[in-house]
């Protein structure tokens, strides 16, 4: 468990190491750089057997399943706007299959006794195998063989799809705050963690998505605008207390970290939608 249970968060991770081909993507890259970073040269722990310390911990498995709920948001918008010319064209072969292998549980191991006997395929084999579909996306697109396209109204989509997935991490912090259980409320950490992997996963895939769509950016002047929303984006992302406790907003002795958290989620998307706002002008 000591070996296993730290979490990476470090805003500042980049994609050294990660192919990036000339006409490329850095968002697909950065995808692909922490589906690589989180299943094969790290320790996925949410589906560890009962045998295995790691299956002790719960933070670390929520913190990973949240960046992967992030992944899956952002190669569904890649799917369904960025890869592909118009609504009516073929969607991207490789899109559509990393799209569908991130929607996989995070929690299936070897063998999954509900289904069948027989062995299955493990959380990490199908996100590997959509880490491989991004990779060579980009190839393609590199190649010239595959779109991306950066208009406005394919960025004003998808940022407003991940508006509405934070506004649904904000609704789950409201739901768990009408309840509060102070020191020893055992959701609580399991929520805080999701939501912080999710928040550095859009984090840093914004982020890249900035440079893949400068042009946009520079001629709708809201680069300001868009500094700020990752910025607290990031905040959510830093957040990280020892114990997560959850008690009232208003309490003087025991702290409420959803309600710290669920501020900068709003926040984050107060911004989002500003910059919508300028998009849809």
């Amino acid at each position: 468990m000591a070996l296993t249970h730290p979490i990476a968060d470090d805003p500042s991770f980049g994609l050294e190491g990660m192919r990036v081909p000339t006409n490329g993507s850095r968002s697909v890259a950065m995808a692909a750089a922490l589906l690589k970073r989180e299943v094969v040269d790290g320790h996925w722990v949410a589906n560890d057997p009962f045998f295995i310390p790691a299956s002790m911990l719960d933070n670390m498995p929520a913190y990973q399943q949240g960046m992967v709920a992030a992944l899956a948001r952002f190669s569904f918008e890649l799917t369904d706007q960025i890869g592909r010319v118009r609504g009516s064209s073929q969607t991207d072969p490789d899109l559509q299959e990393a799209a569908g292998l991130l929607q996989y549980s995070g929690t299936k191991w070897v063998f999954d006794l509900t289904t069948s006997i027989a062995p299955t395929a493990t959380s990490e084999a199908q996100y590997s195998k959509a880490m491989r579909s991004l990779l060579a996306y980009n190839d393609r697109l590199g190649a010239g063989e595959a779109v991306f396209e950066t208009r406005a109204d394919n960025l004003l989509a998808t940022l407003d799809r991940i508006a509405l997935d934070i506004g649904a991490s904000s609704a789950t912090v409201d739901h768990e705050m009408a309840d509060p259980n102070g020191w020893w409320d055992t959701r609580a950490d399991d929520i805080f963690f999701g939501i912080k992997g999710q928040m550095y996963a859009y984090y840093l895939i914004l982020r890249e998505l900035e440079a893949d769509f400068a042009n946009i950016i520079a001629e709708r002047e809201f680069g300001t605008a868009y500094a700020q929303m990752l910025d607290s984006l990031r905040h959510v992302a830093e957040l990280d207390p020892l114990i997560v406790v959850s008690g009232k907003p208003d309490a003087m002795f025991v702290p409420s970290h959803l309600a710290a958290q669920g501020f900068y989620l709003l926040r984050a998307r107060t911004q989002l939608r500003e910059i919508t706002s300028i998009l849809q002008k």
